[in-house]
């Protein structure tokens, strides 16, 4: 299926991804995990929350945990323009018959809440409480010097139609897997802030959130985690890589949280701000697309993924595979 001509001009204007909410049973746990070993900076935090921000980032916070029962995602958050494209938000998804509902969330001005066709639960907000750099407080710096939250990469049950509704909203594909056979998208990758992407989309058993990415300085802080990782007790956690993806041409490690919640560390990958930035296309089978050096992913890669909370899973329509490690 053709991919659908850029939108540069959409209903209203995001800026980029801002934040996800995680669920997580042990707050603690979970907190010695982003804080003492990935490194990101404690904001806030009460008996049932913790905040953090990257290194770099002025906004109060990337990543929200919160305390439950159930490890599963509460929603990923977007940086919007200005005030007035809040508004124009709110039209645009009344339009599509998807919900809407004005919530209040800490540290954040006037925040819109909704979803996706698929049911992808999304906030967006044009205000958030800023906070003092930190960026050249070196002292900071620990575990992996997280610099700032880079993408989402979710399963969907039908990448042509996600692609297809967030390219109306203003993302530009960047690069693609089609499946020869069908003809249909198994993969792609979409930005609005000039990277490679903001929103990826997998095919998979979805609406699920398969990875937070977070931007590191070099691969060889990549190095520096892993000693880490396999040294205090997180030797399990460490899921696929060291290795350089093929799409994107970024330098990768995958980890997990103690709830299971997929972490990307990431770099390198390049600029595509340009509005007629033309998509690269992959073939399914190709096994340069998932790793430059030929490694193949993990089965736990392609089918494991953390649930939005109270959002039903489906099976994806296409039954295609892509090569997967024995």
């Amino acid at each position: 299926m053709p991919l659908p001509a850029f939108n540069l001009y959409p209903p209203f204007n995001i800026v980029r991804l801002s934040h996800v909410e995680l669920i997580a049973r042990d707050l603690k746990a979970s907190k010695a995990f982003y804080a003492d070993t990935l490194g990101l900076q404690i904001t806030h935090e009460d008996a049932g929350s913790v905040y953090f921000r990257a290194m770099e980032e002025r906004g109060h916070h990337c990543i929200i945990l919160k305390k439950g029962d159930d490890p599963s995602v509460g929603v990923l958050g977007f940086k919007l323009y200005a005030n007035e494209d809040l508004d124009k938000a709110e039209t645009y998804f009344n339009g599509k018959g998807l919900p809407t509902s004005w919530i209040e969330r800490p540290f954040q001005g006037r925040t819109l809440l909704t979803q996706d066709p698929h049911g992808i639960p999304l906030e967006f907000y044009a205000q958030m409480d800023r906070l003092e750099p930190i960026h050249q407080q070196y002292k900071l710096y620990h575990g992996v010097k997280p610099l700032r939250i880079d993408h989402f990469n979710c399963f969907s049950t039908s990448v042509d139609e996600s692609v297809a509704f967030y390219n109306e909203i203003g993302f530009r594909t960047t690069e693609y897997t089609e499946d020869e056979e069908t003809k249909k998208l198994w993969a792609a990758w979409m930005h609005r802030k000039g990277g490679v992407h903001d929103m990826a989309f997998t095919n998979g058993r979805g609406p699920r959130l398969h990875h937070t990415a977070f931007w590191v300085p070099t691969p060889l802080n990549i190095i520096d985690l892993l000693d880490l990782m396999s040294t205090t007790g997180y030797l399990a956690n460490i899921e696929r890589g060291p290795g350089r993806h093929g799409i994107s041409n970024a330098f990768f490690l995958y980890v997990r949280d103690p709830d299971g919640h997929r972490i990307e560390i990431y770099c390198s990958d390049y600029q595509t701000v340009d509005p007629d930035h033309e998509p690269i296309k992959w073939d399914l089978k190709d096994p340069q697309r998932q790793t430059l050096w030929g490694a193949p992913a993990p089965k736990s890669w392609f089918e494991e993924g953390s649930a939005f909370s109270g959002i039903d899973v489906a099976e994806p329509e296409l039954k295609a595979q892509p090569i997967v490690a024995p």
